[in-house]
């Protein structure tokens, strides 16, 4: 048996008028099944287990360090980002980024992690991704990983050329992407020292919303290959 309890079963009570008998895939972050509804009142729900759901865990670990951007896309590219698969997301504050998107974005912290777990419930996901607190660019500079690439329009070099001839499943990739108007040349030199390699994701300029979905379903796809 399971319960849930709180706002997210005052939602299937109330909203979605769950009754018993009915059936919900269910996940407490480790593993996902199959349940049927045997009591639903008020802000107490209880499910019979039925059997396990297959819930494939994605073939690589990304963590996503992103610019800040206005509230209503960075909200959108949480959910993307959720959906095809991030890790972890750090949100950050580059050269380019306007003015007390930092400080403002530790208002929004809950919400960011309430869009990511909706997302992850959408996209049978076991684990919601972490959203760890908005960050100064330098800081996203010195994180393990076994691979790390940064998105620039100015680069030559397309992203899959960077990507390594030899990876295994579970391997850690961090991507940093940038702000709208892109980086700065000191930026860009401060990633290169630190050993993030540059790459393109081609010649049309992006949004900054858009750039790092595109590098994410690359990178899975790269990593299931």
């Amino acid at each position: 048996m399971a319960e849930l309890h709180g706002d997210d079963a005052r939602h299937l009570t109330r909203v979605l008028r769950a009754e018993p008998g009915q059936r919900y895939e269910i996940s407490d972050n480790r593993s996902a099944c199959l349940a049927e509804i045997v009591e639903a009142r008020g802000e107490r729900v209880v499910f019979r287990m039925i059997e396990p759901v297959d819930a494939p865990e994605p073939p690589v670990r990304i963590t996503l360090c992103v610019a800040l951007i206005k509230f209503d896309r960075f909200e959108w590219l949480v959910e993307k980002a959720t959906e095809l698969g991030v890790d972890r997301i750090v949100p950050l504050e580059t050269a380019r980024s306007e003015k007390g998107l930092l400080e403002a974005a530790g208002k929004r912290a809950a919400r960011w992690t309430r869009i990511a777990r909706e997302s992850s419930q959408q996209s049978r996901r076991l684990r919601v991704p972490e959203i760890l607190p908005a960050a100064r660019f330098a800081t996203s500079l010195d994180l393990e990983s076994d691979h790390r690439y940064f998105l620039d329009e100015n680069a030559t070099v397309p992203l899959l050329r960077v990507l390594p001839s030899e990876h295994a499943p579970g391997d850690r990739v961090s991507l940093l992407s940038g702000p709208e108007g892109g980086w700065i040349g000191a930026e860009r030199d401060a990633a290169l020292k630190a050993g993030w390699k540059a790459a393109s994701l081609g010649p049309q300029i992006l949004r900054a919303e858009t750039a790092p979905m595109g590098a994410i379903a690359v990178l899975v796809n790269f990593w299931m290959s």
